[in-house]
C-alpha cells in the first residue's frame, strides 16, 4: 500500500519498512537477504509481510541491486545505478 488512508497504520506500510530497509542498507552497504528479512521482522511489527514489496519498491527507485551468487542486497545510492 502506497498511497495513506485513514485506516493505515503509520509504521505498517511499504514505504516505512522501505525506509527502515534503506536506513540499514546506507550504514552496511551490503547485506545478506535473510539478515536483512530478520531485521524487517524484528524492526516492524509485521515486516515479513512487507519485507518483499519494499525491496521492490527500492529496486524499482533504483536505489539497491540484488546479487543472486552471494544472496545479497547492495545499496547503490542515487545515481549509481545503470
Amino acid at each position: 500500500m502506497l498511497r495513506p488512508s485513514k485506516h493505515a497504520h503509520p509504521d505498517r506500510t511499504v514505504v516505512n519498512v522501505a525506509l527502515v530497509l534503506l536506513a540499514r542498507l546506507r550504514s552496511q552497504r551490503l547485506c545478506d537477504y535473510s539478515a536483512l528479512l530478520a531485521y524487517a521482522r524484528k524492526a516492524v511489527t509485521g515486516g515479513d509481510v512487507l519485507f518483499l514489496p519494499s525491496l521492490n519498491f527500492l529496486f524499482l527507485l533504483g536505489l539497491i541491486e540484488y546479487h543472486p551468487k552471494t544472496d545479497s542486497v547492495e545499496y547503490v545510492g542515487q545515481n549509481e545505478a545503470v
